[in-house]
């Protein structure tokens, strides 16, 4: 079914290279949870609901689209469900509906062409904006929490105490993982958390509790699987920007990661291909939703294992037999992201790599600077990727129109600034 010779591969090679991408995409497993608890969700349900979702989306990967490509819970939209979606009457239960109905449009979409002609209807100035803002949000989170970063009464934000234990030792961590990443090390962020975590409990700052083996458990079952009832959610709390947004960025991350990582590795990048790597992510993510976690990507984090050797869907699979030997270390993990100083310097660190799409804005037609611009600025400090959207989809038709362009815009970009402007207005 996975043709190793076919790919030039072999069972060995495979093997080293799931286990390569296994540390270099298992940070995710610790910050994940930690970020979601932060909306209310209860530790091992997080954590479970992360473990289910990936193994889901990889095991669809592996089997359908036969890549050795990861399916994880996607960094950036897990801080926009904790920090941006859930807040006022707008609890974790309802937040989770937004991104069930967002999985099944997702899947319904990556069985038509319907999917392609989306993407293609955004502009790569606004494309490349969203990631760059999401980033800045990423890093700024990473930032608040190991209080490198405080609230001020006047200016919203100011430096923090560079004395406290915790920003100290963040500052280490990002040093380490700097220094790591420099020297191309294989599973830096995750090494960076390990070391951390060392000088963390030799400081006193990380205890382990009695038990560091636990029984995989989800505390509150199945969260949403109505899809009826998710999509009432949706209509009474107006819960339209938030499903757009994600669905926009999935339809990005999804297909910026695929085309980059399939490159790299050499793979047939065929249409019907690709629809299901759609497929499998879409799987991800409507699973990971049922249970308790946010959007599900295909991971860059992928590249280590293609590096490595990886050329089919075993490397997923090894990927997956690693995922679930570590769902039994749930107390190790607890403690590890209570932390701030170990899992704040890998979001700080993922922000800034994400960021470096800004370069690729292009800055010298100010109809297409000024909207990304706004976009870039407006998703860390509103704390809010649809609103940052919606300045960019709103603004670029406009200037688009008084520049004399308006054939250039996409009908369909039309229609999203009408309906993110009824949204910002109406909403």
């Amino acid at each position: 079914m996975l043709n190793l010779s076919k790919h030039g591969t072999n069972v060995k090679q495979e093997v080293l290279a799931g286990i390569t991408t296994f540390f270099t995409f298992a940070y995710i497993l610790v910050i994940n949870p930690k970020i979601l608890s932060d909306a209310g969700i209860s530790f091992d349900q997080a954590f479970m609901a992360t473990i289910i979702a990936t193994i889901a989306g990889t095991a669809a990967m592996a089997l359908l689209a036969n890549y050795p490509i990861i399916i994880a819970p996607a960094m950036g939209m897990n801080a926009y469900f904790a920090y941006a979606v859930v807040q006022g009457d707008v609890t974790y239960k309802v937040a989770f509906a937004a991104v069930f109905v967002t999985g099944l449009i997702f899947l319904i979409l990556s069985l038509t062409s319907f999917r392609k002609k989306l993407i293609e209807a955004i502009p790569d100035s606004l494309k490349h904006a969203i990631a760059a803002g999401i980033g800045l949000f990423i890093a700024f989170i990473g930032l608040r929490l190991s209080g490198i970063i405080v609230d001020h009464p006047n200016n919203l934000v100011t430096i923090g105490d560079f004395h406290s234990p915790t920003v100290r030792l963040t500052l280490v961590g990002i040093v380490i993982a700097a220094i790591l990443m420099t020297l191309n090390v294989r599973g830096a962020l995750f090494v960076s958390m390990l070391v951390t975590a060392v000088i963390a409990f030799f400081t006193g700052q990380l205890k382990f509790g009695n038990e560091l083996i636990e029984v995989p458990h989800l505390p509150e079952g199945v969260i949403t699987f109505n899809p009826i009832t998710a999509v009432s959610d949706i209509i009474e709390y107006g819960l339209y920007g938030v499903v757009f947004s994600f669905l926009l960025v999935l339809l990005f991350d999804t297909t910026g990661a695929l085309l980059g990582l399939v490159k790299q590795a050499g793979l047939n990048a065929s249409e019907d291909r690709f629809g299901k790597a759609f497929v499998a992510d879409a799987i991800g993510g409507t699973t990971g939703a049922m249970f308790g976690t946010s959007p599900t990507a295909a991971t860059i984090e992928s590249s280590a294992g293609i590096a490595a050797g990886g050329r089919t869907g075993l490397t997923g699979i090894i990927v997956i037999v690693l995922t679930i030997i570590t769902a039994f270390f749930s107390p190790v993990i607890a403690s590890l992201s209570s932390v701030a100083a170990i899992t704040a310097p890998s979001l700080i660190i993922v922000g800034s790599l994400m960021a470096k799409s800004i370069r690729d804005i292009g800055w010298d037609e100010f109809e297409e600077a000024l909207p990304a611009f706004l976009t870039v600025i407006s998703i860390p400090l509103t704390s809010s990727i649809a609103n940052g959207i919606a300045i960019g989809f709103l603004l670029y038709p406009l200037l688009k129109i008084a520049s004399g362009k308006a054939k250039e815009v996409p009908f369909l970009l039309y229609v999203f600034a009408v309906l993110f402007g009824c949204h910002l207005f109406l909403g």
